[in-house]
This record gives C-alpha cells, structure tokens and sequence, in this order.
C-alpha cells in the first residue's frame, strides 16, 4: 500500500491503472483459489477515473487515495451485496458502509469486492455452501484458515493490498498466518462495528 501510494503521488501510475492491474491479477489467479464473494468491476474502475480526476484538479486526497481494498462478506458495504456467506442472506444490500469501510474510503481507498467467509462466519476454515471452499495461494491443497479465508488469500494474492476482516477468536488473524501476511486484530472498541452483539 505504500509504495503504491507513492507510485500514484508522483503520478508514475495512475489510480484507474492499479486498478485495472488488481482486476487482471483477481482475473488470472482467483478461479482457482475463490477468495471473493463478489468483484465489483464497474464500480472499482468508476471509483479509480473519479480518483485520477480529483487529482488532476488538485483536491486534496487522503492518505491511501487510489488504493484498492477488498471486504470480508460478513461488513457492511453500500449497494453491493452483504449475503454473510449464506444463501439466507441472498439479496441483502445494505443502505450505507459500515463504519470501517467508510473510513477506508473517505481516506481514499478503492473498494475491489466481497471476500469470501463460511457462512455467519461459523468456522475456522473458509467453505460454505454458497461459495465453496476457499484455497490457500500457497499450496491449494492447505486451507488459508477462517473466518476471513477470502481476506487472508485476498492480500497474499496481490488481489489488493488491504482487506477488511472480522476477529472475534482469530479470524483475521488464523488466515493471515496461513497465507504469510499480516493480520491486526484491533482493540475491542477501537472500530465501532455495528453488528457486533452489545
């Protein structure tokens, strides 16, 4: 994330060009390893023109502007499908971002899509019903972990630097072993998470 933010700074690359570059790499690489949910193309390419366009006007950007980041399938994102890995959940498009992801975008990040999570996020390894099983970038043959396998396999992959996860009991932090990456696990309250049980 970076060195992409510096990349785009000193307008070596533009924001549309990580993008189109993050959808190539999800193109040839994740049909084998189903880290995501759902890819939001057309959003993703009209939110890195919007970028390049803010600053080609000189709007000041945020800190991770033109960055793509992805979402575990289980958080909150605006117009785009949150089904909690689950055909029960089919359908459900949430009104607005919960607050993590909005704050991603308000620094500048561009939302790539949905990570993959077993269903209600029920298991420490990433397969459901509705998306299958997840694989490790790795050794396909090895599970990348779980709950935010999609998350874990998402950043290895080169599918986005950043990834949204959850962490109750290690669910961000089990994948992120498995695939060789980092995962932070936030102090309690530190993120509001609207869903999280009071």
């Amino acid at each position: 994330a970076e060195t992409l933010h510096q990349l785009i700074r000193t307008r070596e690359v533009s924001c549309r060009e990580v993008v189109v570059a993050t959808l190539e790499q999800i193109d040839r690489f994740n049909g084998h390893l189903n880290a995501f949910a759902l890819v939001d193309v057309d959003g993703a390419l009209a939110a890195g023109e919007a970028a390049d366009q803010q600053l080609s006007s000189g709007v000041e950007t945020g800190p991770l502007h033109g960055i793509p980041f992805t979402v575990k399938d289980l958080i909150d994102t605006e117009g785009i499908e949150t089904a909690f890995g689950s055909f029960l959940m089919q359908g459900n498009v949430p009104m607005q971002d919960a607050e993590c992801v909005r704050r991603l975008k308000v620094a500048g990040a561009i939302l790539i899509g949905k990570t993959t999570t077993p269903e209600f996020a029920g298991s420490v390894l990433t397969e459901s019903i509705r998306y299958g099983v997840t694989r490790n970038p790795w050794n396909p043959e090895f599970s990348p972990g779980g709950s935010s396998g999609g998350s874990g396999v998402a950043v290895a992959s080169g599918f986005g630097p950043l990834s949204l996860a959850t962490d109750g009991a290690g669910s961000a932090r089990i994948p992120a072993s498995c695939c060789g990456v980092l995962g932070l696990k936030p102090t309690l309250g530190r993120v509001p998470h609207e869903l999280a049980p009071d």
